[in-house]
């Protein structure tokens, strides 16, 4: 296919590299990628080895030697060139991404204009590196803080957005003087694979050492682990499942590393009867049904006050009426599939639960297999009743479905619903009435690291921190001050007069 060989993709790939060097091991396993739009066969990745893992990260950690002491501004213009390269090239990885992932193709070339974003974002803040000077209570001292790089970032990062994550991370982490190692989901190899290529272009046109950007495709159970255990890696960056989350959390945590977690979610939306509804259902049908609700940020759950259940119940019924299921390069469609077939038996299993447990489906809920639909991975979008206790209801289900739930009486309800799950990653509200949007964003509100007011949980801006609380996992990604998490902090005093006097008025004579 023109697309990958445009990207430098290959019948048979290799799944290691330090740069522009790519390691040559064949015997450790291979991963035959296919589409789930269509079933095809896409090319094939060799799973990098035990060996492949210690050549990158001893690469990782030679070049961060000399990395460390490029001065900031400068790591910032080789991010600009990164950024420029991956101008040059959005449409084939836009398009790349929707043939491996599945995901529709303005989503597609969305997730690499976000990539371009974080590098124009990362650029500006390689010269924001600020610390901070404080008062000393000591005469003739100052009082200083400074931040310094922290050495290997390991980025693990999920099938859903398989390239932008990995560049929230990295770009940061590359003008913070970090180097990275990449450890991407097996489900969308290709993608990382290409991006790899765009990289080697500007680290061989800067004369950069091998070991700045490295990449490792292999599996949880080895090159995984390896990584949780490093030492030599202080930072770990994961994107997925809260179970694998608590793996992640529990094993760096006892060598005393650092983890940023970006786990699951269980969003959801207030509609109250100050709600302007033109805007709700455009936003909640989006929210719920783009990536064919494969975002950590989907709406899962509509928590909408019994006075307007019904209109909203028959306006959101309207509008899945209209949508249109099918490959996600056409853009007339608005589903695509979902990422392969075992995500379609979670889906069947969710709605068995869910009716098991009392719930009902009012539309949707048919695997689709007609023309177009051949993969076997197509699922019709799901809209249905439910309480928030059904144990179904608290868990995320990784695909499109929709839980409406009813409350009544003051917003306060609707959020002590809102918040009774054990995840929290983002969260909106519909009103037009200003004191119900106050409670909402307060501290009595939502207990969710992102919330909205009149948009859709879903599509949050690379200036902002992303991430969430609870079993979401914790810590911060993209913008505002994220990149303090790639860096170590360092207080210092300086004493430049003649005495030694000590803090607290502590005297200690010889």
């Amino acid at each position: 296919m023109d697309i990958l060989e445009t990207l430098g993709i290959g019948k048979k790939n290799q799944g290691a590299s330090t740069g522009t060097r790519w390691h040559r091991t064949t015997d450790n396993g291979v991963l035959e990628v296919t589409s789930p739009i269509d079933g095809r066969h896409l090319a094939a990745v060799y799973l990098a080895s035990e060996q492949d893992y210690r050549d990158c990260t001893a690469a990782a950690r030679e070049a961060f030697r000399s990395w460390r002491l490029m001065p900031a501004p400068k790591r910032g213009e080789i991010v600009r060139q990164i950024g420029e390269a991956l101008r040059a090239r959005k449409q084939a990885l836009g398009t790349l991404v929707s043939l491996e992932m599945g995901k529709s193709l303005q989503e597609g070339l969305g997730e690499v204009q976000e990539m371009i974003d974080i590098c124009d974002f990362a650029v500006g803040q390689s010269r924001q590196l600020y610390g901070l000077t404080m008062a000393s209570e000591r005469p003739e001292h100052r009082l200083y803080e400074q931040y310094h790089p922290l050495g290997v970032v390991g980025i693990v990062s999920a099938f859903n957005f398989p390239v932008a994550v990995w560049a929230w991370n990295a770009m940061l982490a590359a003008v913070c003087g970090d180097t990275c190692l990449w450890k991407p989901s097996s489900k969308t190899p290709l993608t990382a694979i290409a991006v790899q290529h765009i990289l080697a272009g500007v680290v061989a046109a800067n004369g950069l050492p091998e070991g700045l950007f490295n990449l490792v495709i292999g599996r949880g159970g080895t090159i995984g682990e390896l990584l949780l255990h490093d030492r030599d890696v202080p930072l770990v960056s994961f994107t997925g499942s809260t179970r694998a989350g608590r793996r992640v959390a529990e094993t760096v945590a006892g060598r005393l590393g650092r983890t940023i977690l970006e786990l699951g979610g269980n969003n959801a939306i207030i509609v109250t009867p100050h709600a302007n509804l033109k805007l709700a259902v455009p936003a909640i049908v989006f929210s719920a049904v783009g990536t064919a609700g494969q975002r950590c940020t989907t709406t899962r759950r509509l928590i909408v006050h019994q006075s307007i259940a019904g209109r909203v119940t028959e306006d959101l019924l309207k509008a899945y009426g209209t949508l249109r299921i099918g490959s996600p390069l056409d853009e007339r469609n608005h589903v695509g599939p979902l990422i392969d077939r075992r995500a379609v038996a979670t889906y069947l299993e969710a709605l068995q639960a869910l009716r098991s447990q009392g719930g009902s489906v009012l539309c949707g809920g048919r695997v689709l297999d007609g023309p177009g639909c051949e993969s076997g991975c197509y699922v019709e979008p799901v809209v249905a009743t439910a309480e928030n206790d059904y144990p179904i209801v608290q868990q995320e289900t990784f695909a499109p479905i929709l839980y409406i739930i009813e409350y009544s009486g003051p917003v306060n309800n609707a959020i002590a619903l809102h918040n009774d799950v054990p995840q929290g990653l983002s969260s909106s509200i519909f009103t037009d009435n200003l004191q119900e949007a106050e409670i909402f964003l307060s501290a009595a509100g939502s207990d969710c690291g992102i919330a909205n007011v009149n948009i859709g949980t879903s599509g949050a801006e690379i200036g902002g921190a992303f991430g969430g609380e609870k079993e979401t996992g914790g810590g911060r990604e993209s913008g505002s001050d994220a990149w303090k998490g790639y860096m170590r902090r360092q207080t210092n005093t300086i004493n430049y007069g003649t005495a030694l006097p000590l803090a607290q008025g502590i005297r200690f004579e010889l």
